[in-house]
């Protein structure tokens, strides 16, 4: 973690200069990606009215209606975009990250269907069923990926320094401060741009400091100045003992009006929402956290998924399995199947099964090139390692030397998505922190592989694995498999 270092401000920060110029950059790129979803939702709206149409009565004449299609079409069209943005579905908020831009959506369309339903039920003007579930399957189906594409183009802009991202000053204590910059910054694609902190009033000193890379812009008691000076639109308060609730409040009713947000970041890091719940006792927000679950009814349907799943994998990658078993034979001496001791489930150990990508002789050399590793942490990692082999190392590119792992999944030794099985060696240095990593099965893919694999850290890599021991839900791991194939396509970090 990064150390709390306050330091005189050395040479001027690049967001220092021209904050009115940066701001108004941000507040454009913003407006233009929320008009752009705009026009986009208006063309899916009108494309799937239209299909609704075509496909209802592409055969059969429009006919036992009151009141004619090219009057239900248009109106349809505008109630839909209506309800979307009845139901904030452009609030800045929830645009770019997290699920609940697209509950939103699905929200907004099905209330338009049921609502049209009834009404045409009421009225009984004799709109065809087949039209309207036609319009609002397709509708609501496009919608949502849509929104994903422009998501996953936004994300690209602001990893690159380019798109719409909220400006953000950070107030509370300086090791806190760090913590939640360095959060921030592990994931640019969110869109939170660290631009100042304000450290209470005992720190401060009289010449310009910085925590790290980020300058401090003022105190507790001038919170508001440093918010116009650095023009924020978010304000970000983590732990610190001067900030009580009275002040806290107040200054949530200073920000009203000022179009600036302000962001609660808990000292509770790593609990996903669904673990989450705000119960309001005696007027105080209290966070209850739910325990993690690794037993009960959700464990077995997990089971049942991954192990159906598998088989169905297995069987239609066994051609391309015994593609790969034949070039691993002509390429280079030695057996197909690579079988390496893991710790599982309740510090069990099982066979973990891939296609051999390196020498035989592997283990013997591993002596020879522990000073070139290119990790930190535990594990062994080269990006050009000389014990790889030629079949191997297009094996390894593409991940289908994991491919035998599905076997390890129908005996129930693995799952398909969980954290990366460890070795007993590793095990052996655990603490109790790492040794939380045991209490699921260890799985084939996981948020260590959507994240980069290789090339992130030791200490990232545990950090994803405990965030999902701890939060685990089965949407999740279809979101991990649907991102699984994007990475092995783009194959980073995998060498």
């Amino acid at each position: 973690m990064t150390s709390a270092t306050l330091a005189p401000s050395s040479g001027t920060h690049p967001d220092d200069t021209q904050p009115d110029a940066s701001v108004a950059t941000l507040r454009l790129r913003q407006h233009r990606y929320v008009r752009s979803l705009v026009i986009i939702d208006a063309i899916v709206v009108a494309v799937a009215v239209l299909a609704g149409y075509v496909g209802r009565f592409y055969d059969t004449p429009a006919i036992g209606v009151e009141v004619p299609y090219y009057v239900i079409l248009p109106v349809l069209a505008v109630v839909w975009l209506l309800s979307l943005k009845g139901l904030r579905c452009y609030d800045d908020r929830v645009l770019g990250y997290g699920a609940d831009e697209y509950r939103r959506i699905f929200t907004a369309s099905l209330r338009v269907a049921g609502g049209v339903a009834i009404a045409g039920y009421i009225v009984d003007i004799g709109v065809a069923r087949g039209f309207l579930a036609i319009s609002f399957a397709l509708g609501t189906v496009l919608l949502i990926v849509a929104r994903w594409v422009a998501r996953k183009r936004l994300h690209r802009q602001r990893t690159k320094g380019q798109g719409w991202a909220r400006r953000v000053l950070v107030v509370g204590d300086a090791p806190h401060v760090l913590e939640l910059v360095h959060t921030l910054r592990r994931e640019p694609y969110a869109g939170y741009h660290v631009v100042g902190a304000c450290i209470p009033d005992a720190l401060l000193a009289p010449v310009p400091q910085r925590l790290g890379d980020v300058p401090v812009v003022g105190s507790f008691r001038n919170i508001l100045d440093a918010v116009a000076a650095t023009g924020v639109d978010t304000v970000a308060v983590t732990a610190s003992g001067e900030l009580t609730a009275g002040r806290l409040r107040r200054l949530g009713w200073q920000l009203e009006g000022t179009d600036v947000d302000l962001v609660l970041a808990p000292a509770l890091t790593d609990v996903a929402g669904p673990r989450i719940h705000t119960r309001p006792v005696a007027g105080l927000p209290l966070i209850h956290v739910e325990s993690p679950e690794f037993r009960g009814g959700r464990k077995l349907i997990k089971e049942l998924i991954d192990r159906s799943l598998a088989l169905l994998v297995t069987l239609a990658a066994l051609p391309v399995m015994i593609a790969i078993a034949l070039a691993i034979k002509i390429d280079s001496r030695g057996p197909v199947i690579f079988r390496q001791t893991r710790v599982g489930l309740d510090s069990k150990e099982f066979g973990v099964f891939k296609f051999r990508t390196m020498v035989t002789n592997a283990d013997a050399l591993l002596a020879e090139l522990t000073a070139k590793n290119e990790t930190d942490g535990l594990m062994f990692k080269m990006r050009n390692d000389p014990r790889v082999t030629r079949v191997g190392r297009f094996l390894r590119k593409w991940s289908l030397d994991e491919l035998p792992q599905l076997f390890n999944v129908l005996l129930g030794h693995m799952s398909l998505v969980g954290p990366r099985p460890p070795l007993p060696s590793e095990v052996a240095r655990y603490d109790g922190d790492l040794a939380r990593r045991l209490l699921v099965k260890p799985g084939m893919t996981g948020l260590w592989q959507v994240s980069g694999r290789s090339d992130l850290s030791w200490e990232d890599g545990v950090r994803l694995d405990l965030f999902y021991v701890e939060n685990w839900s089965l949407a999740a791991d279809l979101t991990i498999l649907w991102k699984t194939v994007g990475a092995v396509v783009r194959s980073r970090g995998a060498y």
